[in-house]
């Protein structure tokens, strides 16, 4: 239960250390998240705050969402999410109001959820990295096939979640733990060591790391 912000990825570059010290990091343009509704244990049976970003053309907005985001006095985003907070981070909001940069400092540690660059579909040996079939010696058409999916007449069937050839990527996933570099405030930037999920252009939520809260109240 912590507030986060949502940003949009923009790509991959380096910074440089005083010592020179190169590190790979993905920047993160964080545009202000606009309040659009705040969830309560009375009127809802949970503690949330709901944000939008950026901006959506008039004709793309239903009816109903132009009532929703007119009554939260803001322009519609392009999409909504929500953050489970306690009661007391609830009330410090309203409505309307925007959630700034400050939130985050150089040096915190973050999660970052996103959704994965979609592959199409593949087989197994570039879904799973399975090490396919002989090359010769009376292996003709099964080089990348993945062998034998099932058992004898009992149980007699393939188990689900069984690892076969499928549908690759445009899947929800998070990287855990990672750093925040540098902070551009003027120009709306987070810098973030390392990979994160998706594409670019894709939207992704940055959370205050859970591990490095349980570590810090254990």
């Amino acid at each position: 239960m912590s507030l986060g912000m949502v940003g949009q990825k923009v790509g991959m570059t380096r910074v440089f250390d005083d010592q020179g010290v190169s590190t790979p990091v993905t920047v993160v343009l964080v545009q202000a998240n606009r309040i659009t509704q705040i969830k309560t244990e009375e009127t809802d049976g949970y503690s949330a705050l709901q944000v939008t970003v950026g901006t959506r053309r008039a004709g793309r907005v239903s009816a109903p969402q132009k009532g929703h985001f007119a009554r939260a006095g803001t322009e519609p985003g392009r999409g909504l999410w929500e953050f489970a907070v306690d009661a007391d981070t609830a009330s410090r909001y309203e409505p309307g109001t925007a959630v700034s940069l400050d939130l985050f400092e150089a040096g915190q540690k973050v999660d970052v959820s996103g959704t994965t660059i979609g592959r199409g579909f593949a087989g197994v040996m570039r879904r799973y990295g399975f090490g396919g079939g002989r090359a010769t010696h009376g292996n003709s058409k099964a080089h990348r096939k993945p062998g034998s999916i099932g058992q004898n007449q009992d149980p007699g069937r393939v188990f689900k979640g069984k690892k076969m050839a499928g549908h690759m990527g445009h899947a929800s996933s998070t990287q855990q733990n990672l750093e925040i570099v540098r902070i551009d405030t003027e120009k709306n930037l987070i810098l973030i060591r390392g990979a994160i999920p998706g594409p670019k252009g894709f939207d992704v939520v940055i959370r205050p790391s859970v591990k490095s809260r349980s570590n810090a109240n254990s």
